[in-house]
């Protein structure tokens, strides 16, 4: 049996997409970082960064368990175990790892960064804000040049497809942009990739953890919440 520990962030959604394409038996344990449940020792000797998601296979490799964090890590790693969605061999293999790799390295951060400064950050950074809300839109363009010319952004839909998803949901509404019309490629794609199966149980698995998490967020205390976006006493001094 495999264990997800996780969420309802985009990082956590990839992995749920993949294990629902799959169909490998699972469980989802819900880790509640607005309750401080990532920072248990138990939770640290899993993931020493922290975060979620984190998966525990008890059928790794061998068959023994097997414990993996890193969200890009985490699919290699199915992949690899199911031998879906992600060629074994040639250039293909490299094509859908670089995606993976970009998102892992680019999109996440930068989309992570707008949300922070957007929704987080004190009035006066509209330098940041701006900053990051640039590198999202610059993202969103290689995006749709590349889906421009391909249906997925590898030769098929893979792990790459999977882990750029969840990034681009709902972004419009939540931040006011209008990317639906400046990249139609990219927003083609997206409906693709929405109208799978997987994908559409995930989403369904997601509202409820979006709903769980709004209610924690709403009761979370200054402490916890400065602990988790690192200012406050936690800040670097």
């Amino acid at each position: 049996m495999i264990t997800l520990y996780g969420m309802s962030t985009p990082n956590v959604q990839k992995v749920l997409i993949m294990l629902e394409e799959t169909g490998l038996p699972y469980r989802l344990q819900r880790v509640d970082v607005w309750k401080g449940e990532n920072y248990t020792p138990e939770f640290a000797r899993m993931n020493p960064v922290r975060k979620v998601p984190v998966l525990v296979d008890d059928d790794g490799p061998g068959g023994k368990s097997c414990t993996v964090f890193e969200s890009g890590a985490i699919l290699f790693y199915l992949a690899e175990k199911t031998g879906r969605f992600m060629p074994r061999e040639g250039a293909d293999r490299y094509t859908v790892m670089q995606w993976v790799m970009m998102q892992m390295a680019g999109i996440g951060p930068m989309f992570g960064q707008y949300t922070h400064y957007k929704y987080y950050a004190p009035p006066g950074n509209e330098y940041s804000e701006s900053r990051y809300k640039t590198q999202v839109t610059r993202f969103f363009e290689v995006l749709d040049t590349r889906l421009a010319e391909a249906d997925y952004l590898a030769t098929d839909y893979s792990i790459a497809d999977m882990a750029v998803f969840p990034w681009t949901r709902d972004r419009n509404a939540k931040w006011g942009g209008t990317w639906e019309q400046q990249f139609p490629h990219m927003w083609a794609w997206h409906a693709r990739v929405k109208a799978r199966p997987a994908v559409q149980r995930m989403i369904a698995l997601c509202d409820k953890l979006v709903a769980d998490d709004a209610v924690s967020i709403n009761s979370v205390t200054v402490e916890i919440k400065d602990r988790f976006l690192g200012r406050g006493a936690f800040a670097a001094k």
